[in-house]
């Protein structure tokens, strides 16, 4: 991916982004949602697999299947399809969603910031630039 600021790619995601949020959500807001990954980024990334694995291409994904990632067996076991409502309720509390995830992040508790968080991600997932 060739060098752009964050900024820069916010914007180019936000230009090639179509609303899919789901309705049971709360409208989320990218720009803050890209402040809020900042704290993911301790561990992931959106293109490849840190302590984490990536997530690009996240939405429509089995959880547990980035290759070239050691998941827990819980994680490859749990059945997941991530889009927003599974995603809302992992990061709500992962522990609880997946017993014996190693994830060790406890969760985003606020309502809007998982919105926030989600809206940045699917704003990352649908853009050439950011997750060509």
């Amino acid at each position: 991916m060739k060098q752009m600021t964050r900024g820069a790619l916010i914007l180019a995601g936000l230009a090639a982004f179509t609303a899919s949020s789901a309705s049971a959500l709360l409208p989320g807001d990218v720009k803050r949602g890209d402040d809020i990954y900042g704290r993911c980024m301790a561990c992931h990334s959106l293109e490849y697999n840190r302590t984490g694995p990536k997530h690009c291409g996240l939405f429509g994904r089995k959880a547990g299947s980035v290759p070239d990632f050691d998941y827990s067996d819980a994680m490859k076991k749990s059945g997941i399809t991530w889009n927003a409502e599974t995603l809302n309720q992992f990061l709500k509390k992962p522990q609880a969603m997946v017993p014996g995830t190693i994830m060790t992040y406890d969760g985003v508790p606020d309502d809007q910031e998982r919105a926030d968080l989600i809206a940045y991600l699917q704003m990352a997932n649908a853009s050439k630039e950011i997750c060509p």
